[in-house]
């Protein structure tokens, strides 16, 4: 016999891998057929088996969900959350925080400092912006490439550039803090966060509601303009500290 099911969390080709092999180790399944694009799953199985069973079996990858198809729609018994009961704050809490956290450092710097300097402000934020970035995802990385594939341009074509990301921001915030090479640092920074806001903007037009990688895998934030503002603040103040440079 043969059911179809629903499974949402899978973003590459890894997660499709991954949960093929998880399914197919259930004992009684035969053969398991998965499409990323729907996302759907045909198992043909020996005996019935329970919903509950395949759900136990991912449970070990909670990010992968998997619900019944009745009638053309998913059932499932764990109710996915539905982002539009929450408020405002409650979504976006995490960055929200992370974001005051670093204003508050940089001001306090400022303060310190007896007078306040723009150009040293912003570079000191954009050195904080990217070493805290950079260590969520570095919690996880493998987690945050696959996230990140779903939707940045470059990662889709090449999947080991959510691997080198996190690096890549880590480094960035390294020669901000130390201020190295500032013409240069914020020349990649603005290369580098113009093609990642590409991306997030064709997600949000899209509206694809998927999983939004800036802080990594430790946060479930859902990809909306607050990370496409994240992305021009970053654009935006790196333009500014070119035109200083030149």
């Amino acid at each position: 016999m043969t059911h179809e099911y629903v499974i949402t969390g899978m973003t590459c080709d890894n997660c499709v891998a991954t949960v093929t092999k998880i399914l197919s180790g259930v004992p009684g399944v035969t053969a398991v057929r998965i499409q990323r694009e729907t996302p759907q799953a045909s198992i043909d199985m020996s005996q019935h088996i329970p919903l509950t069973t395949f759900q136990k079996a991912l449970s070990t990858h909670p990010k992968y969900q998997i619900s019944e198809v009745t009638d053309g729609k998913p059932k499932s018994l764990h109710e996915e959350p539905e982002e539009e009961k929450r408020s405002f704050f409650d979504t976006y809490k995490p960055i929200l925080l992370v974001f005051a956290f670093i204003l508050g450092v940089t001001f306090l710097n400022e303060y310190t400092a007896g007078e306040f300097i723009l150009m040293r402000w912003m570079q000191y934020f954009m050195a904080g912006f990217f070493l805290v970035f950079s260590f969520f995802k570095l919690l996880d990385i493998p987690s945050f490439a696959a996230s990140y594939s779903s939707y940045d341009v470059i990662a889709k074509k090449w999947f080991g550039w959510g691997f080198v990301y996190p690096f890549v921001e880590l480094t960035l915030g390294i020669l901000f803090l130390l201020n190295m090479y500032p013409l240069a640092t914020n020349i990649v920074t603005f290369v580098v966060m113009g093609i990642s806001s590409i991306g997030v903007l064709q997600s949000i037009m899209a509206k694809r509601k998927i999983k939004c990688a800036c802080l990594g895998a430790v946060f479930n934030l859902p990809m909306s303009t607050i990370t496409l503002l994240e992305d021009f603040l970053m654009i935006g103040m790196s333009a500014v500290m070119i035109i200083h440079y030149l």
